[in-house]
Formats: structure tokens, C-alpha cells, sequence
């Protein structure tokens, strides 16, 4: 797939007329409608529809030209940043995360970084933690926010939060009635566990936490992402364990509860490269800290 036949599906999904796209692109028709057509067959889906009258998409082509029309648009902001970066106008810093990190501390930390950094062009990406060692090494982020301790003696790994685990059930579960849940009941429960993959990851921190425990689940449903998982609960299907802080992703048909064990946590770890000088860095570093130890606890919800 090339870049150009995303660019000439977009301009035709756009004014749906061959002739048009093909003037706006500045070629002839014929060149227009072999790049289609191979896009077509690369994908093995239909997202024209030539017999309508007008012009129509597929279904898929739909879909895929809502796609095409987001993954240009990155595109070219990340080109007009990297222009930007060239002419010495900015600076770029990369900032890799595990999605859950994003209801805790860490949105109010890059505000505020970004607001206190003229000049520095702040660029965020969601990665698992292995895949922000590969990054952080490979230079593509500066720094990494994850859940999963690294042993690579080129990392520095920190960890500046403990983030309590709280329970997510069923809006109309027979637990939530319970004064005190504890993983022994969750242990007789359909769970469902999240990621998937790739493992290590912070399921495996959920199992030790039975493991320790001497307990073992009975009856795992694996979700790849949390937003599954947490759907999957709002569906019936099972109960899982959460950082306290996506307590604030509020839901008629999910209720949290606090587990009775105080000491079942996740850690919020930072992940730099080591002996990496980059003022920036520094600055952030600092103010990672800083903004992990003010941040309020969340109420704790019985």
C-alpha cells in the first residue's frame, strides 16, 4: 500500500467523480483508476461502488476513508512539525504511555509541561511498556510512562506512583451488596483479564497478586485492551481489576468498589534513558515528580 493511493482515495472519496479527483491530482483518469483498483485488491475489499449513480462508497470504503482521511492528517502535522524542528522554530519531546496512565496524573503533568515549554514540540504516543524500551532506546521518545518494571541496564526505570487496584463490577452484581470484597471472591468469579498480549504485562501483576495469595482464577476471559475489559464488565460477563485512578471513567452500568486488601497495587513507573542529559528531559523529570506526589488521591468509593 502507497502513500499516494491513500492520498488519490481521499480525494476521490471526497467528490465521488473520477474525473474530478483525477483534475484535483493533477493526472489523467486512467492512472487514477489503476491505483484504485490495486488499492482494492491489496485490501481484498470493494470500496467503490461503480454501478450506483452518483458515484458511491462501499460500506468499507467508508470506514476506510474516514481512516485515510486521520492517518494523512497525522501526516502532515507530523511533517509540519518536523519542518518546524529542522528550522531550529521548535524542539521535539516524545512521551510514551500505557493507556491507564492517562487517568491518573499524567494529563495534568504534560499541560502543564507544555504550557511551561515554549518551543518544545510535544509529541504522545501509546505504547506498552516493552514497546517503550524499544522506543526509548531507538531514540523515537524521551520518555516512557508504564506499569511493567524493565531490566535494561541502558533505562532508567523509576517508579513514582502506587496506584491501588480497584474492583470493577456489574451495576447490578450480587458483590456489590458486600462490606468487604476480597480477591477470594474475585477468585470464584468469571474475571476477566487484561492485556492479552503481549505478556509480560500488567496482567501478569494482576495474577501475582492471587498467586501471593495462594489463589488461583477459576474462570479467565481475556480482553486485549482495558476499554474491553471494562466493557465486557458493563456486559455481565465477568468482574476485573482496575487502577484506582480509571475509577473516574464513570459508567451508569459499572460500579467500583475498593478491595478490602489495602496492599494490592500497580506502580506508575517512569521510564528514561540513562545518562541522558537533554535539559528538557530534566525538566520533566522533575516535574513528574513533583506532579505525582501533589496529585490528590481519588475518594475512595464504598
Amino acid at each position: 500500500m502507497e502513500l499516494r493511493q491513500l492520498r488519490y482515495f481521499e480525494v476521490l472519496g471526497r467528490t465521488l467523480n473520477f474525473t474530478r479527483a483525477a483534475e484535483q491530482l493533477h493526472i489523467a483518469q486512467p492512472p487514477l483508476s489503476r491505483q484504485i483498483r490495486q488499492l482494492e485488491e491489496e485490501l481484498g475489499a470493494e470500496l467503490i461502488d461503480r454501478d450506483a449513480r452518483p458515484l458511491a462508497l462501499t460500506k468499507a470504503g467508508v470506514f476506510f476513508l474516514e481512516q485515510c482521511t486521520q492517518m494523512l492528517a497525522r501526516l502532515d502535522e507530523v511533517r509540519a512539525a518536523t519542518r518546524r524542528i529542522s528550522a531550529g522554530q521548535r524542539r521535539w519531546f516524545g512521551i510514551g504511555f500505557v493507556p491507564s496512565a492517562l487517568y491518573g496524573f499524567l494529563p495534568g503533568l504534560i499541560r502543564r509541561f507544555r504550557e511551561d515549554s515554549e518551543g518544545v514540540e510535544v509529541v504522545l504516543s501509546e505504547m506498552t511498556s516493552i514497546q517503550q524500551a524499544e522506543a526509548l532506546k531507538a531514540g523515537r521518545i524521551d520518555a516512557g510512562f508504564g506499569r511493567l518494571p524493565l531490566d535494561d541496564p541502558q533505562l532508567v526505570c523509576e517508579v513514582i506512583a502506587q496506584e491501588p487496584l480497584a474492583v470493577a463490577l456489574p451495576c447490578k452484581h450480587r458483590l456489590i451488596e458486600e462490606e468487604h470484597i476480597t480477591l477470594a471472591m474475585l477468585a470464584s468469579e468469571p474475571f476477566i483479564l487484561y492485556p492479552a498480549r503481549p505478556r509480560p504485562s500488567y496482567a501478569d501483576q494482576v495474577l501475582q497478586q492471587f498467586r501471593l495469595r495462594g489463589l488461583s482464577l477459576r474462570n479467565v476471559i481475556d480482553a486485549n485492551e482495558m476499554q474491553t475489559a471494562i466493557g465486557l464488565v458493563a456486559a455481565g460477563l465477568g468482574v476485573t481489576l482496575v487502577p484506582g485512578s480509571v475509577q473516574r471513567l464513570q459508567r451508569d452500568d459499572i460500579v467500583y468498589r475498593v478491595l478490602h486488601e489495602k496492599d494490592v497495587s500497580s506502580p506508575v513507573i517512569m521510564n528514561t534513558r540513562a545518562g541522558d542529559g537533554n535539559p528538557d528531559l530534566q525538566r520533566f523529570i522533575a516535574a513528574a515528580r513533583v506532579h505525582a506526589a501533589s496529585a490528590s488521591e481519588l475518594p475512595r468509593k464504598q
